[in-house]
């Protein structure tokens, strides 16, 4: 590892926290647009907090932190907390389309480029394409059906809980109103332009960051903005897939792409890709344990209240 970052730029490293740090900003920024049909000016500072230290608990605690940024935001926003369950599966939908878009572009480009992919990455050229085009026509259609359907779902959802006792009944339809409280702003067409320009945001943040980090990194620093994108793509992909063989994740994907398709050696690639996730994950924790400590925040009550979201939105 020493060997891989002997001689590191150091100021394009710190710069490239500049970018990241602002990703997180901009998701306060479109969680606000999620807020509105509920709360029409809710706190920024209160939502970036939140999402702050939110992230800071993925990091920390994995998976079992997942929900603590929307269990913070309904807490400190004062709204229903299934609410916030169902804004933050409009986040990981917009997140997820951008992903894909960015990835398409990195296929065609490696295509149409002098870049050989070895025989590990020719699963993801071969299956990536058809994977692009059924996943943008699961989400099209998960939108669609949030803009249009969301009325006659309500009341298909709450006629099929009429089996329970009543008091558990009421229980139930009050979470599933509020859950579709949740997604109402993917009703309006001018808040799902807002949302779509903020994720478009939060992914030129992202690809800024990838070719800083880049350009600090002696092995990558002739990196183009188009290589930084291909790579960001790839990365992306191999983050929500498992590849036959190889598996999945962010740091692995990182590896595979700067060893089988740039051609850089497995321990310089290894300390790209330790880095990269250093920048991308854990350089804001000491920010989210600041802001944790100063709002006297309880780690295990959070975590408990996060934990409380799955079962009650999962009747």
């Amino acid at each position: 590892m020493t060997g891989g970052i002997a001689g590191l730029r150091w100021n394009w490293l710190a710069v490239s926290l500049i970018p990241i740090f602002g990703t997180y900003y901009g998701r306060a920024l479109r969680w606000a647009v999620f807020l509105k049909p509920m709360k029409p000016r809710p706190s920024i500072a209160s939502l970036t907090s939140a999402t702050v230290m939110g992230f800071t608990a993925i990091t920390l605690f994995g998976r079992p932190g997942e929900f603590v940024r929307p269990y913070l935001i309904a807490k400190k926003e004062q709204v229903p907390v299934s609410s916030q369950f169902a804004a933050w599966l409009l986040e990981r939908i917009f997140d997820l389309l951008m992903a894909l878009l960015v990835f398409a572009f990195a296929l065609a480009r490696v295509r149409s480029s002098e870049l050989a992919a070895s025989p590990r990455l020719e699963w993801v050229l071969a299956t990536g394409g058809r994977f692009v085009s059924v996943a943008c026509l699961a989400i099209l259609a998960v939108l669609l059906g949030f803009r249009h359907l969301s009325g006659p779902l309500h009341a298909r959802i709450s006629a099929g809980l009429r089996f329970f006792p009543e008091h558990r009944f009421q229980k139930l339809g009050q979470i599933v109103s509020t859950f579709v409280d949740g997604i109402a702003a993917a009703r309006s067409d001018g808040a799902l332009f807002l949302i779509f320009v903020y994720s478009l945001a939060e992914w030129l943040l992202i690809a800024a960051a990838y070719w800083s980090l880049a350009q600090s990194f002696p092995a990558t620093s002739k990196f183009t903005i188009v290589d930084v994108l291909i790579f960001l793509g790839f990365v992306s992909f191999g983050a929500a897939v498992q590849i036959p063989g190889i598996g999945g994740g962010m740091q692995v994907m990182a590896v595979l792409v700067l060893t089988e398709l740039f051609g850089m050696r497995l321990e310089l690639a290894t300390a790209f890709a330790f880095l990269l996730w250093f920048i991308t994950f854990v350089a804001i924790v000491p920010v989210g344990l600041i802001l944790a400590l100063k709002e006297g925040l309880d780690w295990r009550s959070a975590l408990a209240g996060a934990r409380r979201i799955g079962g009650e939105v999962a009747p």
